[in-house]
């Protein structure tokens, strides 16, 4: 037991004397550019574009990774974080006392290698020594990092750093995936989202009113995403695509044939290109075999404003295309650090000797070798004499990129340290902190652009939308001809200049690409069966409908009042119809009316003028004239019916009818009734005419007229007509009419006049053949023949015809009956008075053999 206890406490002594420590995995990985500071910023970057292969046994240790294809690009971008640490560092304003140092690190293009230079950022090359009752942590090497230049890496590295809140400024990854902070909450970058891009090229179509447009995208990451998006916000903008195909460049030759062969068979003359420079290469070639130049094309940042794809499309297939690009910016001061290069000033001779090499392809002494012809370097070339990629300033804006990146950082870290004109250095910097001064940051460059993040990590969208122009020389220059803003308002984010714009084949006229014409106002939209929204025919609008905008997807239904006018595309009030006095038929059945009053009153005047003879006091003249003065009244009262209705015409001209026509027929009535008692009368031993005096004719014709006052009283009580609109008896046109508010009181007035009148009829008709030379009665049987020939053909008249024709047919039933009474009772005694004067003679009246007048 003793000999088990000793020797536990051995092994524990021994490893209380022997430190732990913490080991970091692998080689350790040296910067290629670096210098010391006060606080470290990071940086990552392809010097590289490549790596050689190598065949690992897994044996023995893999060697380090070697990267050839040396990149301008990265160390045009490494350059641009440099300017802005120098000019940051010499300032007075921003960050004072405070210097800022970097370790910049070769990515080569590798994804893998990216991840692990990221992490040597974070915790350095050195072993971490520690007790054992201590955890084996430190602070974090540098406070931020700048790059990586794609998407994918970008990915990648956030992946590693997003726990530890570390942050990273990307300069021109453009994935919209990366603004999702639940995967990447420390990614933030000065380059906007494809995002935006898609939704700006979606209103660009718009604007240009292409409802039925192509697509064809890269099959990666930045195609598939920008192409999604892009298609959604397209579909709530009301544009279809007729086609939407993907490849990628290294794809066989079958299916890029594929892809054309779609282009040709469709119909849609736009096409959306989502690709990188690298696919569009392969896909114009492709089209350059088969000449397709009507297209017109709208291109992605990718390559809208490449220089070598114009270069290379001597086939003219993509001029006149328009599409989206970073805006142009200047930073004062950069093209000249970067062209202020020596070699052997550097911190870094390794890379830049290499660098200098590639540059001027020339050698130094010290790795010449004796089979080189390439001449010797001096160091001291003069760089703004060189014409390559490293001289060209074509891609300012993504300098300028870098460079906001840094100086977010700065400003973040000069709020943390509280600097006025110093700042406290004794803040411990932590990268939580660090990474929301960044999201909150607001300021403005030396360029007066404004630099801020959004909830997401991103800038607000800004593109400018480009069009290329070809030029007599040949050359296509891409001319900046409007702006797109997401952060303005809604409708003020494109803006495009009054600038002439060049489209496919040279043209000056917007290309038209729709499946459907726009429908004009008056038609409306009915879908293609199995077709997408824009593909549509256009109907016409109903009668009564209209629709009075472009592309209305429905007819709306003009008020009752108004009718929709020949082009259906406005509602015009209804023509007001009624029997008016302008009209012929007005005019023609009131002329009747006043004529009739006007030979009314001439036999009124006959009749007062030879009121003694005995033609005129035969058959009670009392009734004659009360009869000529209700006939007056018959044929004024068809003036009631002519003109506008109104509520009081209305209720006039149906009960001044009624009552009229009844004390006309009560009188005929009491005159027929006078001949029949006078010829009773004569007959021996009767005293007939004592029980039907004057004073009895009166009392009967009060007494008849007397019930059809009672039944129009009724009626205007009860239910009275109005005036009424009538709006169903012809589309177009209002009826004004007068409502008879009570069918049975029209009905009961019209049945009261028809009982007297067959009454009448009856009585005449017994009459007809008494012995007096002149029988009235003959004449009374046959006006009241005329009088319900006409009211019994008034009847199905009146129903059969339609708006103001029914009471035209009302006046003239009035005015014929009324003319009727007039002629058959009163014209044969005018013609003896006024032409047969002989016969006008009491012994003539009283003769026994009866005598034929006519």
């Amino acid at each position: 037991f003793w000999p088990l206890i000793f020797t536990l406490l051995l092994v524990v002594s021994f490893s209380q004397a022997d430190e732990q420590v913490c080991r970091q995995m692998g080689d350790p990985e040296n910067p290629q550019l670096s210098q010391d500071g006060n606080i470290i910023l990071g940086g990552i970057f392809s010097f590289h574009s490549s790596w050689k292969d190598r065949m690992d046994t897994y044996l023995h240790k893999p060697l380090p990774l070697q990267c050839t294809s040396l990149s301008f690009r990265g160390f045009q971008f490494a350059q641009a974080m440099l300017f802005a640490i120098e000019e940051i560092n010499n300032s007075t304003d921003l960050l004072p006392g405070v210097s800022l140092g970097y370790k910049i690190y070769d990515a080569c293009g590798s994804m893998a290698r990216s991840v692990k230079v990221a992490l040597t950022l974070t915790n350095g090359n050195e072993i971490v020594a520690g007790q054992s009752e201590r955890p084996c942590t430190r602070p974090s090497q540098v406070q931020a990092i700048i790059g990586e230049t794609s998407s994918s890496p970008c990915m990648a590295i956030a992946t590693v750093l997003g726990p530890f809140y570390i942050s990273m400024i990307s300069h021109f990854a453009t994935c919209a995936c990366l603004s999702d902070k639940t995967k990447y909450p420390s990614f933030l970058r000065t380059i906007p989202s494809d995002y935006y891009q898609s939704r700006a090229l979606a209103h660009l179509v718009k604007h240009f009113g292409w409802t039925w447009v192509g697509a064809i995208r890269t099959n990666d990451d930045y195609g598939n995403n920008g192409m999604a998006t892009f298609t959604e916000t397209a579909q709530q903008l009301g544009i279809c695509l007729e086609y939407s195909v993907s490849f990628f460049r290294t794809d066989p030759a079958d299916k890029i044939q594929k892809i054309i062969d779609i282009i040709k068979a469709s119909t849609s003359k736009v096409i959306v290109a989502f690709l990188s420079h690298m696919d569009m290469d392969v896909l114009m070639y492709g089209m350059s075999q088969h000449n397709l130049t009507e297209y017109q094309w709208v291109g992605s940042e990718g390559w809208i404003v490449d220089s070598e794809i114009a270069a290379l499309d001597i086939h003219h297939i993509l001029n006149g295309a328009i599409g989206l690009s970073i805006p142009k910016a200047h930073v004062s001061g950069l093209r000249e650090f970067m062209l202020n290069l020596k070699p052997l000033n550097s911190s870094n001779n390794e890379l830049f000797i290499e660098f200098w090499e590639a540059l001027f392809n020339c050698r130094f002494r010290q790795s010449i070798s004796s089979s080189d012809i390439q001449r010797e370097c001096t160091g001291h070339e003069d760089v703004t004499g060189v014409q390559n990629s490293y001289t060209d300033m074509s891609v300012m804006p993504i300098f300028n990129n870098v460079y906001k990146g840094v100086y977010a950082v700065a400003h973040a870290l000069h709020n943390i340290l509280s600097c006025n004109k110093t700042c406290n250095k004794t803040v411990q910097l932590d990268p939580f902190t660090i990474l929301q001064h960044i999201k909150n940051i607001y300021f403005k460059t030396k360029e007066g652009e404004e630099v801020y993040f959004n909830e997401n990590g991103d800038p607000a969208g800004k593109y400018e939308i480009i069009n290329w122009q070809p030029r007599e020389n040949g050359i296509v220059e891409f001319v900046t001809v409007g702006l797109y803003d997401i952060s303005l308002a809604a409708e003020k984010q494109l803006y495009l200049q009054n600038k002439s714009l060049i489209w496919a084949r040279n043209s000056k006229q917007v290309p038209v690409s729709v499946c459907s014409e726009k429908c004009p106002p008056g038609t409306r939209k009915v879908l293609q069966k199995g077709r997408p929204v824009c593909c549509y025919d256009c109907i016409r609008c109903a009668e009564g409908d209209i629709s009075n905008i472009t592309d209305s997807v429905t007819c709306v239904r003009c008020l009752p009042e108004y009718w929709s006018n020949e082009r259906r595309d406005a509602c015009i009030k209804k023509e007001a119809v009624f029997l008016s006095y302008e009209e012929i038929m007005g005019a023609l059945l009131t002329a009747a009316s006043v004529f009739g009053t006007c030979t009314t009153a001439g036999v009124v005047l006959i009749f007062f003028k030879h009121r003694k003879t005995p033609i005129v006091r035969a058959n009670n003249s009392e009734l004659s004239f009360l009869l000529l003065f209700s006939l007056t009244l018959c044929f004024l009262c068809s003036l009631t019916f002519i003109g506008q209705p109104s509520e009081w015409s209305c209720m006039l001209r149906h009960t001044a009818f009624g009552i009229t026509f009844v004390l006309c027929i009560s009188c005929v009535l009491g005159k027929t009734i006078v001949v029949l008692m006078a010829f009773r009368a004569k007959l021996p031993g009767s005293n007939m005419m004592k029980w039907f005096g004057q004073t009895q004719q009166r009392l009967c014709v009060l007494v008849f007229t007397l019930v059809q006052v009672i039944i129009c009283i009724v009626w205007l009580t009860i239910c009275p007509p109005f005036p009424f609109k009538n709006f169903k008896t012809f589309k177009d046109k209002i009826i004004l009419e007068c409502a008879l508010g009570s069918a049975v009181g029209y009905w009961a007035v019209l049945g009261y006049i028809g009982l007297l009148s067959v009454l009448c009829f009856i009585f005449a008709f017994l009459a007809r053949k008494l012995p007096d030379n002149f029988n009235e009665a003959k004449f009374i049987t046959f006006s009241m023949l005329i009088f319900c020939a006409v009211w019994i053909t008034f009847i199905p008249a009146y129903v059969s015809s339609p708006g103001k024709f029914s009471v035209a047919v009302e006046v003239f039933a009035i005015l014929a009956s009324s003319f009727g009474l007039l002629i058959c009772i009163f014209m044969p005694k005018c013609y003896i008075i006024l032409l047969k004067p002989e016969k006008n003679t009491k012994k003539n009246m009283m003769g026994k053999k009866a005598t034929h007048l006519f």
